[in-house]
């Protein structure tokens, strides 16, 4: 994996401190250029991973880099599924079997039974669900997708409902099908590295909340501690300015207390945001976080 990779909060009006600043955001990125040129800007102080989730308007960002390869020959996509929202529209406006409906194709056996109205409840929950993998990572065909996260919001769902297996499903069609590396977004990395070593899950790609202040860190800052230096997993820091609570170089220095961290994401808005996160980076932690 790379060090540096960038988010997409920012893209959507995503921001915990801060509503207005959301909204503004949200405004401002409707054009899908301005998303692109955010990328551009990105991807000429060094940053060649994007890390983003399968919002329907992430087809764009798609379209745009298989349109111009030649310029970007080392881009990688992280895509993060599922896109939670779209799910929740979707079943509020269909219902649960309609949502899922939707989004399964005609051509499949197990699409069609389930768009026949047949009981979810009767089907083969590891067909259904790398089918719709398949689905979200439609858009991402002919682009490098090296490593593939699922969504905190599924993981820690899965985690909560203790449905342990279908962590192994998602690793292992993604690795079959894909050829890449699963990945997980948590809000509780230490049960959650618990619950994939016992699966078998090895030095699993885990991407959570790390920040001075444990904000959003559920288990608390010793347990992180404890995994980020003990732990046979490679980690992701994500949040590190706590949304807005900490000083950039406060938040990166504590950072560099833990050396086996693997990667760090982040979003911003503006070039100059971009290449002032990325140097401090690249100052404080040239070690720290190297892969």
């Amino acid at each position: 994996m790379d060090r540096i990779l960038f988010g997409d909060n920012q893209f959507f009006g995503v921001n915990h401190a801060s509503e207005d600043k959301a909204r503004a955001q949200a405004m401002r990125f409707q054009d899908i250029e301005a998303v692109i040129g955010v990328l551009r800007d990105a991807y000429a102080e060094g940053i060649k991973t994007f890390m983003c989730t399968t919002h329907e308007r992430m087809s764009g960002v798609c379209d745009y880099f298989r349109d111009n390869a030649d310029k970007y020959p080392d881009y990688n996509f992280y895509p993060c599924m599922p896109y939670a929202h779209k799910y929740a529209n979707a079943a509020a406006e269909l219902g649960i079997l309609g949502a899922v409906r939707s989004f399964l194709p005609d051509n499949n056996p197990l699409g069609a039974l389930v768009k026949g109205g047949l009981s979810l409840a009767r089907k083969d929950v590891e067909g259904l669900a790398k089918m719709l993998i398949d689905a979200e990572m439609k858009m991402f065909a002919g682009l490098k997708t090296p490593v593939v996260f699922l969504q905190n919001v599924a993981t820690d769902f899965l985690l909560g409902l203790g449905f342990d297996e279908a962590f192994r499903i998602f690793a292992d069609h993604i690795k079959d099908q894909y050829n890449a590396e699963p990945a997980f977004i948590t809000m509780n990395a230490p049960r959650l590295y618990a619950t994939l070593t016992k699966l078998g899950i090895k030095n699993p790609i885990i991407c959570a909340n790390i920040n001075k202040v444990g904000f959003r860190m559920c288990g608390g800052i010793d347990a992180y501690a404890e995994l980020l230096n003990n732990g046979d997993c490679r980690m992701v820091a994500m949040s590190i300015f706590a949304s807005g609570a900490l000083h950039p170089k406060e938040a990166i220095e504590w950072l560099t207390q833990y050396p086996k961290l693997r990667s760090v994401v982040f979003g911003a808005s503006s070039r100059r945001n971009i290449a002032e996160t990325k140097s401090l980076i690249d100052s404080l932690m040239p070690e720290a976080v190297a892969g």
